[in-house]
């Protein structure tokens, strides 16, 4: 199928027969992978996280219309003119999957020429277990075979444009809209859906399709009382590494906790922080119990308050229950967490290096668990992993290193001033670490001045930059601003 209309052939690179993927530089409507961003992030603003005790409790009393959620990857089918690709939040761009030219067909026979279609891809597995995301990217990633490619299917729940309008209006109107499109059934599809009168049904529901069938959880929409999503409650064990006090006429107790899960090397991977489920005589003794395993730390980090954690040696193994897991920023990218290794023998924390993990909603505080240590076997990061996708979970910390920088311009002047020799420098690098984490940017400026005349002697200025055209601009503004008469070369 040619995709011409939407993506620049020549930069789709071929996986397997005609499926390919591309990145979304190469959209021929570069605003299409904004749209689909943006999409992703207004829907998980929006909507708002319950365990099942809670449905008859917090929801108000409307109809819904509850979807049964699907364990896959989030995406938009674009169609063009009988044209279709995908794209999702993270830019991955794909094409040649044998459900899209079956959506194609169906957009053709309901007579758009243009639509955005947010969705679920998955993969059809056999009934004795429920689709999981982890398919979808084992195989998307590296089909093996034609018959892989087969099972991929499209699971549809919103509309984000038609004919190159964004549709607005009730759900309602857009659940009828797709209902005319995607069939019930096939490669691709509308998500199974059903209306009900009141959170009763809701609850019903959520027994029927997520405790008597195995699905992930339900999808529940009311124009008048918002977006939920409704799914088991998750157990962890965690050890806490960190815990801060709380403030004013709390004090003296715990404000919460900073907790970990253990990878397969025995490096610390810091999950969440946990500040809920504790009644006030646990909050006194947990207090009492973790300042007496205060520990130095290369590592710092803050709890809400801007309050630093006090880190402490890794020995207490908390359970905690969660509502969910995420392990995707709502732009696409990896949620990555710092992995710290405790040295025993210096009694401290030391950095190794940020890496995927993934975010935890509503993390609550159940108990300690006495019969457990802090090791990969009892707080294993694995307990993460088989609920969501977290990449390189097995791969050793300590072993990876990061690409080294690239020094690309270094310049250094000097004046006499008064018997004293000032020193200013500019220097210029390219981290080649962009791609590996988001905590670095692509090139970086650092100007130092060096006067031993002033008050403090010694200035620094850091300017940072993903565009090379822009830290040579900022170079420029710097130096015009700061090298003026009278500096030489050195």
């Amino acid at each position: 199928m040619k995709v011409d209309k939407l993506v620049d052939p020549s930069r789709v690179e071929i996986k397997l027969g005609e499926f390919g993927v591309a990145p979304a530089t190469a959209l021929t409507d570069i605003g299409m992978h904004a749209l689909v961003q943006d999409f992703r992030r207004q829907t998980g603003l929006r909507m708002y996280p319950l365990a099942k005790e809670d449905v008859r409790k917090k929801l108000p009393e409307a109809s819904y219309h509850v979807s049964r959620k699907i364990d896959g990857e989030f995406t938009v089918a674009a169609y063009r003119d009988g044209q279709i690709v995908t794209v999702n939040p993270g830019g991955s761009v794909r094409t040649g999957m044998p459900w899209q030219q079956d959506a194609a067909e169906l957009f053709e026979k309901a007579g758009y020429k243009e639509a955005m279609i947010a969705g679920e891809l998955y993969v059809a597995v056999d009934e004795d277990r429920r689709p999981r995301v982890h398919d979808v990217t084992s195989t998307v990633r590296q089909p093996q075979s034609k018959d892989d490619l087969d099972r991929i299917r499209f699971a549809a729940f919103d509309i984000v444009r038609l004919d190159e309008k964004l549709v607005d209006g009730t759900f309602d109107e857009r659940w009828a809209k797709l209902t005319k499109i995607f069939p019930k059934e096939g490669k691709a599809h509308i998500v199974q859906a059903q209306q009900v009168s009141d959170s009763q049904g809701v609850h019903d529901l959520f027994e029927k399709w997520v405790e008597g069938e195995g699905a992930e959880g339900v999808v529940v929409r009311s124009d008048l009382a918002g977006l939920f999503k409704v799914k088991p409650q998750h157990t962890l064990d965690l050890v806490v590494v960190g815990f801060t006090e709380s403030v004013d006429d709390r004090q003296g107790m715990l404000h919460d906790l900073l907790t970990a899960v253990v990878r397969r090397d025995g490096a610390m991977h810091l999950l969440c922080k946990v500040g809920g489920g504790f009644d006030d005589e646990q909050r006194r003794n947990l207090l009492s119990d973790l300042k007496d395993l205060v520990v130095e730390s290369d590592y710092t980090e803050v709890n809400s308050d801007h309050v630093a954690y006090q880190m402490v040696r890794p020995e207490m193994v908390i359970e905690i229950t969660c509502l969910d897991l995420v392990s995707q920023t709502t732009r696409g990218g990896p949620v990555n967490r710092m992995v710290v290794r405790w040295n025993n023998d210096e009694s401290k924390y030391e950095i190794l290096r940020r890496m995927p993990l993934a975010s935890v909603i509503s993390p609550q505080f159940v108990r300690i668990r006495e019969d457990k240590r802090p090791h990969p076997d009892d707080v294993r990061i694995d307990q993460v992993a088989d609920l969501v996708e977290v990449a390189q979970f097995d791969i050793d910390a300590g072993s990876m290193t990061l690409p080294k920088s690239e020094i690309l311009r270094r310049e250094v002047y000097t004046k006499q001033l008064k018997g004293a020799n000032m020193v200013r420098k500019l220097v210029m690098w390219k981290t080649n670490k962009e791609q590996e984490s988001e905590d670095y940017s692509a090139f970086v400026i650092h100007y130092t001045d060096f006067s031993p005349n002033r008050k403090e002697p010694l200035q620094r200025d850091i300017r940072v930059s993903n565009s090379q055209e822009q830290i040579e601009a900022m170079w420029v503004a710097l130096k015009e601003a700061n090298i003026k008469k009278g500096w030489s070369e050195a």
